[in-house]
């Protein structure tokens, strides 16, 4: 096709066997589409291409992503909001007959391929990239591609991590990660850990987990922990061979004891700790001695 429609908030490419969609930077733009910036998707991610009417005079085209073909929307798991639909693409109505035109063309290019209507056995679209960070309420989740770690935040989590201590999950011991959007009263991030049915008991809840971080507060956006979970989801599916066992599953810092900090890491502390003061949520004592029990780690 080769074409350009530009919508809201996005901009479709059309290609012969994938279409580019581009989202432009802008205060009115959803976080969520900001962040992705753009994204790839081959018609075979396609299940389906449809036109209805949009609000206050526009037309929506919307390109329906097969069932287990992008990583975004497998972790989001139908909990996105309708503006931060990244296959939706928002037009004045009086571009009505030419989003037709393209929904018609993008259509039967979607329905020419084979297993279009069927669950994909594989991820299609590639997942965002990483490294990837974000702050929760209660820790700092980082993924370098090859693991996941958790490092607590003294004046969130719970007294059970912290007798657990900060932690580090090899790709290869996942088997994949649950997201509850932060719009959601319990939402939060669990890492799925293949060793679960083996271990005694089921998952506590989120706050007292390891494996898992909670958000609210402004913590855990979705534009920071939705792409996380998906370049997670993604490197967990990719097939990596082997199995951690429970040793490799090592605490960054078991107990919150033994093991020096990285200085980076101590300001990052350091720095939602004096958030917290200016908020009046810590007093000017447990700021300074925390402040002096972090400098100490350096």
């Amino acid at each position: 096709m080769g074409d350009v429609l530009a919508g809201i908030h996005a901009t479709w490419e059309f290609d012969s066997d994938s279409m580019l969609i581009r989202f432009e930077r802008g205060i009115r733009t959803p976080k969520l589409l900001t962040a992705l910036g753009e994204r790839r998707i081959p018609h075979e991610a396609l299940a389906d291409v449809t036109l209805t009417q949009g609000k206050r005079g526009t037309v929506v085209l919307h390109a329906v992503p097969r069932a287990g073909a992008d990583p975004l929307m497998e972790a989001a798991a139908g909990q996105l909001k309708e503006g931060c639909d990244p296959y939706r693409l928002v037009l004045p109505a009086e571009r009505e007959v030419l989003a037709e035109y393209y929904a018609d063309e993008l259509r039967a290019r979607v329905r020419a391929g084979t297993g279009a209507a069927e669950s994909a056995d594989r991820f299609l679209v590639a997942p965002p990239q990483g490294p990837l960070h974000f702050k929760a309420y209660d820790g700092k989740a980082s993924f370098d591609g090859t693991q996941v770690a958790f490092r607590w935040f003294w004046t969130g989590a719970s007294s059970a991590k912290w007798k657990v201590g900060d932690q580090s999950f090899p790709v290869a011991s996942l088997s994949g990660v649950e997201w509850r959007s932060p719009d959601v009263f319990d939402g939060h991030l669990r890492l799925l850990r293949r060793d679960a049915a083996t271990e005694e008991g089921k998952p506590g809840q989120p706050d007292q987990d390891p494996a898992a971080v909670v958000f609210g507060l402004g913590y855990g956006p979705v534009h920071e922990s939705l792409p996380f979970a998906a370049a997670v989801l993604a490197a967990v599916r990719s097939g990596v061979p082997a199995v951690a066992s429970e040793r490799d599953r090592i605490p960054v810092e078991a107990g919150g004891g033994a093991g020096r900090r990285e200085p980076a890491d101590i300001a990052e502390r350091i720095r939602h700790l004096g958030d917290l003061h200016r908020a009046g949520l810590v007093t000017d004592e447990e700021f300074n001695a925390k402040k002096a029990e972090l400098l100490a780690e350096l």
